[in-house]
């Protein structure tokens, strides 16, 4: 239960620092942040854990959590990185995921779906993640595949802000569709491309988030 509570929490904090609340650089105090939330103590350094983890936090011996926030340059740049590691995993799964995998992929998607129809945004982001990870583990290469889990982890909470784009739950999940086919076809350069484009925000898109992050 604390363990749930601990994660409630941490969502909460995100959606704070993301309306400015919480500034960059700003120390997340645990004795004032237990009485905000009128919990112990434990919930909250477990959050703030999840936090550091994601890198919207930065500990600091001696001192304390801080908010860290990266500007939009950083931002930009991590998820272009990102649209890169999807692209290199799709194209390795696309010769080598099992059926068993490509089943295991069907089935998120299929729960992605379930979160849509229900309009679901969170329900959506823990299944696309699901759905994610199952490329990167069918691409059977553990260094990419953990190089993509820890960036996959430190972009969350920004990846999550674009659900709340009218309609980009359903677009998502129609690019899902496709990266699917072309993983069961073996296009390994279309299943980069599709994954590649899935990821990466710019231009208007890029704009919207930023625009999120201030709401």
């Amino acid at each position: 239960m604390e363990l749930k509570r601990a994660e409630q929490i941490a969502d909460s904090l995100e959606q704070l620092v993301f309306q400015g609340k919480y500034k960059d650089g700003q120390r997340l105090d645990e004795i004032k942040l237990a009485a905000r939330f009128n919990v112990s103590r434990t919930p909250i350094r477990e959050a703030l854990q999840r936090l550091v983890m994601s890198g919207m936090a930065e500990q600091i011996p001696r001192k304390g959590v801080f908010v860290r926030q990266p500007g939009p340059v950083e931002l930009l740049e991590m998820f272009e990185t990102m649209a890169e590691l999807e692209a290199a995993c799709g194209r390795f799964a696309a010769v080598r995921m099992t059926d068993e995998g490509l089943e295991r992929l069907a089935d998120a998607n299929v729960r992605c779906k379930a979160a849509v129809e229900k309009k679901d945004a969170a329900g959506y982001y823990q299944e696309n993640e699901a759905f994610h990870r199952e490329i990167y583990h069918g691409a059977t290469n553990a260094y990419l595949r953990n190089e993509a889990l820890r960036l996959q982890n430190r972009l969350k909470p920004y990846r999550r802000v674009q659900l709340r784009f009218r309609g980009r739950m359903a677009q998502s999940l129609a690019e899902h569709e496709e990266i699917i086919e072309a993983l069961r076809s073996g296009e390994a350069e279309l299943a980069a491309t599709l994954l590649r484009a899935h990821v990466t925000v710019q231009g208007e898109k890029f704009q919207q988030l930023m625009a999120g992050l201030k709401n």
